[in-house]
């Protein structure tokens, strides 16, 4: 066990000093032996708000049998969640980025009041991740990631696996005519069949990915199914693990390193991941006081295949993965192959390369969900940082899976989503159009919303490669089609974007980086002498403290 002088909870409970605090934790089941024993926070993010969550207080609960059996004491306490999908498409999604922060601020609060010697995260949903995650960096004490797990596929109406984006399409195919009223019913019905996070490479599961590759959590972790045995007896040894940690003395800042975070993004890119990735591994380096910027992630973007053939760019999900091996049969295949890092060290205390040692590689027996690095979905680059007088501090681009990788057509400029997905809705966007949505960046939304009611009503009227569609806010894990996101300086602060006008032409070329107003420079110089800087859309609460604190986009949208 530990040297009982090194724990931080002895501040809380040691010396006769402290006996008004051992009473306190007496009432809630603490014995004289308890006081002797690292104790260990264990944030449970359950919420019956989302499917993603609904299953966390069970897998809570086998954590702290973990942390017990390995001779530690439990502290359970909760976090808050934000549904993204339920969020989706209306002013609740502005909430979304910000419980990232709110996340890590309130595991931060609770551990650091009470001088926890460890921490035993659960979450579920898509901010939860890199919200546990960056509590853990700004703690630094030894600390373990539990991921609820995927979803499993629900059945549609000709038998054909779907999932919560088959629905975002379906709506653009109602609309469209292509489908019926009952039809829709029937997908809305079984596209979430029980617990568990969306079941694509969507942000949950490309957050998950990531944190198992930079060894922040158990092998399987990523890819063990919400609703499975597995799943559980990793929240049992995962609380075993921290104890282990705390003995060892090994912490978050031990773990996330620059090798560390290119091994994460390696793992996103070959799984064709989620661009919110690019915002969260840079908010997780800023906490863990490791240097990361966009030049980072283009540099490997440049070099990792995409291999996986997942949605939203491919046909499988997440639990097709786990069915030929799981993440940590990729990871093998990546390490045998010089795409990873293998002397990280991770939460099991052996290093990445020592956890894969008997682990067969996805390609030792058959199967077609991951691709052979010879012949890959794309040799290299399925997210891609842009640059242009629309975008000088970058935005970000997933082309996973397209064929049509450049356009330059008229904006169709659209001041929030709404005004945008009413336009759509009455068909008034058609092919060649590049639709500009703004003011909803990070200050501007504020929280910088997803889009993926947009993208899947343009998917489902079959736009999703014809039209172009560029914004200062985010887009779903689930978003397909030739977008950007993350378009910075935002148009709230005076960004580029907040100067576009209908009918100017515009290039997004994602071949060669560039996002282009094709206009002159004086013209935009003029525009930008007109330009007003609009108040905050909210004076106050969460969303206000957000919008006066947060940075760029291109920094992680952080507040810190």
């Amino acid at each position: 066990m530990a040297d009982g002088s090194t724990r931080k909870s002895l501040t809380t409970t040691g010396g006769a000093g402290r006996a008004p605090n051992r009473a306190m934790l007496r009432a809630v089941g603490f014995t004289d032996t308890d006081f002797l024993k690292p104790v260990v926070g264990v944030a449970s993010l359950f919420s019956d708000i989302t499917p993603c969550n609904s299953h966390l207080d069970r897998l809570a609960l086998k954590g702290r049998e973990g942390v017990r059996a390995a001779g530690g004491v439990p502290q359970t306490f909760g976090a808050p969640t934000v549904s993204d999908g339920i969020s989706m498409g209306h002013p609740g999604m502005r909430y979304s980025l910000v419980s990232r922060e709110v996340i890590a601020d309130s595991i931060e609060t609770v551990c650091g009041a009470m001088n926890h010697d460890g921490l035993l995260a659960f979450g579920g949903c898509d901010k939860n991740m890199p919200g546990c995650v960056m509590a853990m960096a700004r703690l630094n004490v030894p600390s373990v990631f539990v991921y609820g797990g995927s979803i499993l596929p629900g059945v549609g109406p000709r038998g054909e696996p779907v999932d919560i984006v088959s629905i975002f399409e379906a709506v653009g195919q109602f609309q469209a005519g292509t489908i019926d009223q009952e039809t829709l019913h029937k997908v809305e019905c079984e596209s979430c069949p029980g617990q568990g996070s969306c079941g694509g490479m969507y942000t949950a599961n490309t957050m998950a990915s990531a944190i198992e590759a930079m060894g922040l959590c158990l092998p399987y972790g990523a890819s063990n199914p919400a609703v499975s045995a597995a799943k559980e007896r990793e929240a049992f040894v995962a609380g075993q693990a921290v104890v282990n940690l705390i003995e060892k003395n090994v912490r978050p800042r031990d773990l996330i390193t620059r090798k560390s975070l290119e091994n994460a993004y390696t793992f996103v890119l070959s799984l064709g991941g989620s661009t919110n990735a690019v915002l969260h591994l840079m908010a997780i380096a800023r906490e863990a006081g490791v240097e990361w910027t966009l030049d980072d992630f283009d540099r490997l973007g440049a070099k990792v295949p995409h291999l996986a053939d997942l949605k939203p760019g491919g046909k499988y999900v997440m639990h097709d993965l786990y069915r030929v091996g799981g993440t940590p049969a990729v990871l093998r295949a990546l390490l045998d192959r010089g795409f990873l890092h293998g002397d990280c060290p991770t939460v099991t205390g052996k290093t990445l390369a020592e956890n894969l040692a008997e682990v067969r590689s996805v390609y030792d027996a058959p199967q077609t969900v991951v691709l052979p690095v010879e012949k890959p979905m794309f040799d290299h680059g399925i997210i891609v940082v842009l640059k242009g007088n629309l975008a000088p501090e970058g935005a970000v681009a997933k082309v996973a899976g397209l064929k049509q990788r450049s356009i330059t057509g008229p904006a169709r400029v659209f001041d929030g989503e709404e005004a945008c997905f009413r336009a759509i809705s009455e068909k008034r966007i058609v092919a060649g159009d590049v639709v500009v949505i703004r003011g909803e960046g990070p200050v501007g939304g504020p929280g910088m919303r997803e889009m993926l009611s947009i993208t899947g009503a343009l998917m489902g009227q079959g736009l999703g490669e014809s039209v172009g569609l560029i914004t200062d806010g985010r887009f779903s894990g689930g978003t397909h089609g030739l977008v950007v996101g993350h378009v910075a300086p935002e148009a709230w602060v005076g960004g580029p974007i907040g100067l576009v006008k209908d009918g100017d032409s515009i290039t997004i070329d994602a071949d060669r980086k560039v996002l282009t107003l094709n206009a002159d420079d004086a013209e935009l110089a003029r525009r930008k002498a007109a330009w007003v800087k609009p108040p905050l859309r909210v004076e106050r609460g969460v969303l206000a403290k957000y919008a006066r604190l947060v940075h760029s986009a291109s920094e992680g949208a952080v507040t810190g």
